[in-house]
């Protein structure tokens, strides 16, 4: 066996590199396989009839987290409030944000009639004046 150069190897080196990586962004199963269904996000924000009330926020929370409890199609949940950042492009105005992840489309238009979404809006809607949905999908 000949001795290399660290040169020479390094060179070597770079070029397998870079032939495997041109050969994994074409060739790759799994860059080529798209996923079989695209995640549904569904962000709602909500404004309270009477912003300084911290009752009506416990309870519209409190509901929030009985919801994310008892609906079966959701993946993952979060309930949150405005930042203190503040910037122009920065809406803060609402109360209260319910950011939730479903498997697909058809997860979320499940959870639209689950008797725990319907008993929420039941329960709590009386505390909100106002209500704006997010909804998108992958791409």
């Amino acid at each position: 066996m000949s001795k290399q150069t660290r040169r020479a190897f390094l060179s070597a080196a770079g070029k397998t590199a870079a032939v495997a990586g041109v050969a994994t962004l074409t060739g790759s199963t799994a860059m080529a396989t798209p996923p079989a269904e695209k995640v549904f996000v569904h962000h709602v924000y909500f404004w309270l009839n009477n912003p300084e009330s911290q009752e009506d926020k416990a309870k519209l929370i409190a509901g929030l987290q009985k919801l994310a409890k008892g609906a079966k199609t959701i993946k993952q949940h979060h309930i949150g409030t405005p930042s203190t950042t503040n910037r122009d492009v920065i809406e803060r105005s609402y109360q209260v944000s319910w950011l939730l992840f479903f498997k697909n489309k058809a997860e979320q238009d499940v959870y639209q009639t689950d008797p725990a979404h319907l008993k929420f809006i039941e329960e709590c809607s009386s505390v909100w004046k106002k209500v704006i949905v997010y909804d998108s999908e992958d791409i």
